[in-house]
């Protein structure tokens, strides 16, 4: 696990670095970095050919089968799925079977990571019992377990003094609350975005309503509490608006968005594509085109996969009746890169949002390529043009949204603390 990494294109938005140089790691660890990098002698050299590193990305939110549903996704499969993306932290949703909501749940995924995941996995844990949003779990406990953040994943907590009780006790930890901004009641039976190509398609729509009204009863909440309050994805021009707005007013607020929404619009779902049926829904494209400029000016902290893995049969239905979700992990790089090629967002900007940031977050140690910081980074052609095939990616599922899409970015090698994981 000693190495120099020479000729390389050496990127990390953390410490302000977009330089040709050289990357040395020794024992796990970088060493040195930059155009007058020393290599130690008789050090093994890798020659990347001007190809770029980047700090391995960290994902902040992904959804696996393990335990309960391991024909949708286990940690092992997902975690190769992340290496071929370049993803080298893994967080993971607590919406199992059981929901990770105990202390015993959350040392098993980290055990079960440990045995089983080639890359590093970080588990969220449920932020009422069950998910069922009703009663807050022990987040003190949780937290000493492991636990990085809390939330119900896909289910927002519905009851107002549940969720000002669950931010009154996360903010004495310090604790981080991650919402999934959709009201229920307002959803209803919709199935994708409100609108004219809903009403023409025959299918119940969600209104940008049920997402906004859910963030702007929360901002009230987080005013009460002052816990650090994250949504999980937002979909919306309104919603990049409140929370810009509630951001200048300072109240500890931050929020993600997927890379399919930023990618695609409620005009893929024409023909009834299930593929393209996620939660929140695919909006408008003055909705994604909001959302990019949100990203562009730091509005949305992070960018997330939204990996939401589902097997044939939930996914071959009517499209009312089938599952929603996306796989994402493996195309997270090459989603982002897509506003870097084709709507002109700074790279340091993007790279950051699927980086230091989330790391940042959450309070983990990834997510640069400092000097002394473990030696977690991809080897990256950034022009490489691909198209995504969804039955060779290496989710168990093949469920991607973004199938048959023309991408620029292709992850040539990952590298987990020194050691490759991953090789194209």
């Amino acid at each position: 696990m000693s190495i120099a990494f020479t000729n390389a294109r050496l990127i990390d938005p953390a410490n302000g670095l977009d330089e040709l140089g050289t990357l040395v790691v020794e024992k796990g660890k970088i060493s040195a970095i930059g155009k007058n990098a020393k290599v130690p002698a008789k050090m093994k050299i890798h020659d990347c050919n001007g190809m770029a590193i980047v700090p391995g990305l960290v994902d902040m939110q992904v959804f696996t089968g393990e335990p309960g549903e391991e024909y949708r996704e286990t940690l092992a499969t997902a975690s190769q799925a992340a290496a071929a993306g370049g993803v080298t932290t893994m967080i993971t949703m607590p919406n199992t079977n059981p929901v990770i909501d105990d202390a015993a749940l959350v040392d098993f995924i980290s055990r079960r990571a440990r045995d089983t995941a080639i890359v590093r996995v970080h588990p969220m844990a449920a932020l009422t019992k069950g998910c069922a949003g009703k009663s807050m779990t022990e987040i003190g406990l949780l937290s000493e377990a492991g636990a990085v953040a809390f939330t119900d994943g896909d289910r927002a907590v519905m009851n107002a003094l549940t969720m000002r009780r669950a931010l009154s006790y996360a903010g004495t930890f310090d604790a981080l609350v991650v919402q999934h901004a959709m009201d229920q009641d307002l959803q209803s039976a919709g199935v994708m975005h409100e609108s004219e190509m809903a009403t023409r398609l025959g299918l119940a729509g969600i209104p940008v309503a049920a997402e906004t009204a859910m963030i702007d009863r929360d901002l009230r909440l987080v005013e009460l509490t002052g816990a650090r309050y994250h949504i999980a994805q937002i979909s919306a021009a309104d919603s990049v608006e409140t929370v810009r707005a509630a951001k200048k007013r300072g109240l500890p607020v931050s929020c993600g968005v997927s890379a399919t929404h930023l990618m695609l619009n409620q005009n893929d779902v024409e023909n009834y594509r299930t593929f393209a049926k996620l939660s929140p829904p695919l909006r408008r494209e003055e909705d994604r085109l909001a959302l990019i400029a949100g990203v562009a000016d730091g509005t949305i902290d992070v960018v997330v996969s939204g990996h939401n893995p589902q097997n044939e049969e939930a996914k071959r239905q009517p499209f009312a009746q089938a599952a929603y979700g996306t796989v994402g992990v493996e195309t997270l790089l090459a989603g982002v890169l897509s506003l870097y090629h084709a709507d002109g967002v700074p790279l340091d900007r993007l790279l950051d949002c699927v980086t230091a940031r989330p790391a940042a977050l959450l309070g983990l140690a990834g997510g640069t390529l400092s000097v002394g910081a473990e030696a977690d980074f991809a080897i990256t052609d950034l022009d490489a043009p691909w198209v995504v095939d969804a039955d060779a990616l290496r989710s168990k599922s093949q469920n991607a949204a973004i199938d048959k899409r023309k991408v620029q970015g292709q992850v040539l090698a990952c590298y987990i603390g020194g050691k490759a994981v991953f090789e194209l």
